[in-house]
């Protein structure tokens, strides 16, 4: 008590009145006084009083210690927050808040609070960017693929908060952007894929739905799925177009075939317009690119099957026409080489190729176009002959008018006067105009004939005689007639020198009745005797069998039959030329006229 006392004492005492507790305290004393209370008992409890207010200002100091450790610790975390939410933003400070804090604890924290609760709203909302930016790259990353159990809900995406900045966010978008642009070139790549389809499938009469589900069932409208864009439908597309297009190749190049076939069937055996109008369009197709078609319907199975049936049935059709076609064309040939006086197709040979029609062991198309090259051998043969061919018509016709006026010079009575001699006088001297012209038509006909034979490589044949051999034989014969002419002039002179006995063979006029032609050898020549004769008459054989234009395949090549050669015609015996007692009936065999 003495120890308060005392120091209640002083400016101490003054203190303590001025407070609250001075006051309590004085009121204490007083009432210690009023009862008498022991100074030692006073004393005792004034201790205990100050006891338990130093303990009391204790605690509020270690409150107060506590509260100021865990300013220093809010202000720190707020500090590291506000630093790492500018890191992670990527921003360098916030405007309007001060470099360096001042002032209390709780000043300093309410002066960085505000801002870093405007940072924490920025962080929020980046963080939604994000989410939303990587959200949408999953869900396209998902499409393409192939996921389609992906869900938005179920699959939640993970930000880093770490990097929030806005260089981070970009890249994302320019992801995203790009995975845009790659999910509508696949959604356009598989639109052509689905379009193709479509018109591939009606070209082939196929239902492209069905093909198209096959593939994916997301890729039927109906369906109501997201298309699946995956690489792998999309090379399953790729493969789908691509067994579409070969498909409608095979069934092009069919047809194709067919066309032709039908084409060359209808040309062959003439069918009308009216019978092919059915399948004109498969013809057509033979100038037609494979690109071309895409009108549906165009190259079915059922079109297919229709063309191969009519393919069919005209094939039947032509084999029970196709002698009648040979006949034609054989005619046809026979005819030209006729009246070209050419060698005609042996009748054996065409027997043979009859058999194999019949037997079906020659290609139809492939006779008649062998026929068709004889044809047009034949036809330019018969014009590289038609020069020599006007000469030789010219020779024979001049031929016939030298017969009939070595038969007018042995009439006795040609110059009477008598109904028609004027004509025949007329006639004579006509006539031998054309014989004096004959030795140079003769030897013209035999220039021509070589450079023709040297030419062709093959031998000019007048109605299967070489013609050479005959201008050559009548040349001969000209010239011994000549000589037989001068000698019986010779004859004349030393007869006519000679004193005429009656029974003396030299006083006797020579008799000319071997040179008196019947009127069938003076009007007709050489064509009132059959090539075989005159040929018999000269005693020359005729040429073997010889093609058109030897060595090209004529129709005996075609059947496999036998092969001819100038050289196998001249080794035949073919070319005795014998001196006939009766000269004249000699030559006259070479005056045929020209007849086809």
């Amino acid at each position: 008590m003495g120890s308060l006392q005392n120091s209640n004492g002083g400016m101490g005492s003054l203190a303590l009145l001025e407070t609250s507790c001075g006051y309590l305290l004085q009121e204490l004393q007083i009432i210690w006084d009023e009862v008498g209370e022991d100074k030692f008992e006073r004393e005792k409890l004034l201790l205990e009083l100050e006891q338990e207010c130093l303990e009391i200002y204790r605690r509020k100091v270690d409150t107060a210690n506590i509260s100021r450790a865990r300013l220093h610790q809010q202000l720190a975390e707020s500090e590291a927050e506000f630093t790492h939410l500018l890191l992670s933003l990527g921003e360098r400070s916030l405007p309007g808040r001060p470099e360096k804090m001042a002032g209390t604890l709780k000043e300093q924290l309410n002066s960085i609070t505000p801002a870093l609760r405007e940072m924490q709203l920025r962080k929020e909302d980046r963080v939604k960017q994000f989410r939303v930016v990587q959200g949408k790259i999953h869900k396209i990353s998902a499409e393409i693929a192939g996921w389609t159990e992906y869900n938005d809900s179920t699959s939640p995406v993970s930000v880093n908060e770490n990097d929030l900045s806005l260089k981070k966010l970009e890249e994302f978008q320019n992801e995203l952007q790009r995975l845009h642009s790659e999910k509508s070139d696949r959604l356009q790549r598989m639109e052509n894929y689905i379009s193709t389809i479509r018109n591939l499938s009606a070209t082939l009469g196929m239902d492209s739905s069905l093909i198209i589900t096959k593939v994916h069932p997301s890729l039927n409208e109906l369906s109501g799925l997201s298309k699946n864009i995956s690489d792998g439908i999309l090379e399953k597309l790729d493969s789908t177009v691509k067994s579409l297009q070969s498909e409608k190749q095979t069934r092009f190049d069919k047809l194709q075939q067919l066309g032709k076939a039908l084409s060359d069937l209808w040309s062959l055996m003439d069918t009308p317009y009216k019978d092919r109008q059915e399948f004109v369009h498969v013809a057509n197709l033979s100038s037609m690119a494979s690109a071309e078609i895409s009108t549906p319907g165009s190259l079915t199975l059922d079109m297919v099957q229709q063309a191969e049936t009519e393919v069919k049935r005209l094939d039947q059709l032509k084999a029970s026409k196709m002698k009648e076609f040979f006949f034609k064309k054989q005619i046809e040939l026979e005819d030209i080489c006729r009246r070209s006086h050419m060698e005609v197709p042996s009748r054996s040979e065409m027997e043979k190729i009859i058999n194999q029609i019949d037997s079906v062991e020659i290609d139809h198309a492939d006779l008649l176009a062998s026929v068709d090259e004889q044809i047009s051998r034949a036809e330019e043969e018969a014009t590289s002959r038609k020069v020599i061919m006007e000469k030789v018509e010219k020779w024979i016709l001049a031929r016939d008018e030298e017969l009939w006026l070595e038969e007018y010079s042995t009439d006795e009575n040609r110059y009477s006067v008598s109904r028609g001699s004027h004509k025949n006088l007329k006639r004579a001297e006509r006539a031998r105009l054309m014989v004096n012209k004959i030795p140079a038509l003769v030897d013209l006909l035999i220039s021509k004939t070589k450079d023709w034979e040297d030419e062709r490589k093959k031998a000019f044949l007048y109605d299967e005689v070489p013609l050479l051999a005959m201008l050559e034989e009548y040349h001969m014969l000209r010239k011994e007639k000549e000589e037989e002419k001068q000698r019986q002039r010779e004859q004349k002179k030393v007869q006519s020198k000679a004193v005429p006995e009656p029974d003396s063979p030299f006083g006797t006029r020579p008799s000319t009745s071997s040179r008196h032609l019947s009127d069938k050898s003076i009007n007709g020549g050489f064509g009132s005797a059959s090539p075989r004769n005159r040929k018999s008459s000269l005693g020359i054989q005729p040429m073997g069998p010889n093609s058109i234009n030897s060595p090209s395949r004529g129709v005996s090549s075609i059947t496999g039959g036998k092969k001819t050669n100038r050289e196998r015609a001249y080794s035949q015996k073919g070319f005795s030329y014998h001196l006939r007692e009766d000269t004249v009936s000699v030559v006259s065999s070479f005056s045929v006229p020209f007849s086809p």
